[in-house]
């Protein structure tokens, strides 16, 4: 049995004021086998930089530096992550998203893990009248 303990005490992580753990989901339910390794650096750097609301407003060109990835590459990685269900882009502003359980959908309702509109919604609530 492994016993626990700090290798380094006086470094000893605290959640800061403007700081974002990782959600231990993105293991445990297996988000991370559905991403490339340029994906998660890109996830890694919007965790980082996000606000409490999970936004941020990169741009494309700032990314690529910062993870020394041509855009190209940065952008396969944001559609991975969209496709992973763990952020929502609109250029320019990325959202790190919940990995929160999201509640069983009708029929009806839009598939995925993308954003809906409103209208979209209030459509499918009222049997396609709106």
């Amino acid at each position: 049995m492994i016993v626990k303990r700090l290798l380094c005490p006086e470094r000893v992580r605290r959640v800061p004021e403007r700081f974002s753990w990782v959600d231990h989901r993105l293991v445990r339910d297996k988000y991370i086998c559905r991403c490339t390794a340029e994906a998660l650096a890109l996830y890694l750097l919007l965790v980082t930089v996000a606000d409490a609301e999970g936004l941020s407003y990169y741009s494309e060109r700032a990314v690529s530096g910062l993870l020394s990835m041509d855009e190209p590459t940065v952008e396969r990685s944001r559609r991975n992550l969209i496709e992973a269900g763990l952020i929502a882009y609109q250029k320019p502003l990325y959202q790190v998203l919940s990995l929160e359980p999201l509640p069983r959908a009708n029929a009806d309702a839009p598939r995925g893990n993308r954003c809906v509109s409103i209208g979209a919604v209030l459509r499918a609530a009222l049997g396609g009248a709106a």
